[in-house]
């Protein structure tokens, strides 16, 4: 049971602050935003250089949701796994592969995802 309370506490702590520093921050007002050249966010960036995203098809403020509820559930399920090692150089070691292979996995299903929409470059 304390697992699980630790999971949705992370899970909801990231997301929240994800959302105020990250989301907020990004968030394209079509009136306000046209001419200005925001920042985009490192997994806004690598979804559009990796996968091909075609940003004019791709509703930006969705996307930034979509990649914080990703980003915060795969930091989730990172601690719960780590909370459960008890040598430190073994939680550095499974927290390091959990990290790449979780990020790779989501993102990719991010991918699957809009190619399922057709929201990818040809």
């Amino acid at each position: 049971m304390e697992e699980l309370l630790l999971f949705f506490m992370t899970f909801l702590l990231v997301l929240c602050l994800y959302e105020i520093f990250i989301v907020r921050r990004h968030r394209k007002d079509d009136s306000k935003n046209k001419k200005k050249k925001i920042n985009d966010p490192f997994e806004i960036v690598y979804l559009e250089r990796k996968y091909r995203l075609d940003m004019d098809k791709v509703p930006y403020n969705q996307l930034l949701q979509l990649v914080a509820l990703t980003s915060s559930l795969d930091i989730a399920i990172i601690v719960s796994i780590i909370v459960r090692i008890e040598s430190f150089f073994v939680k550095m070691l499974s927290g390091f592969i959990c990290t790449i292979c979780l990020i790779v996995v989501s993102y990719h299903l991010i991918y699957l995802f809009y190619k399922k929409k057709g929201m990818i470059k040809k």
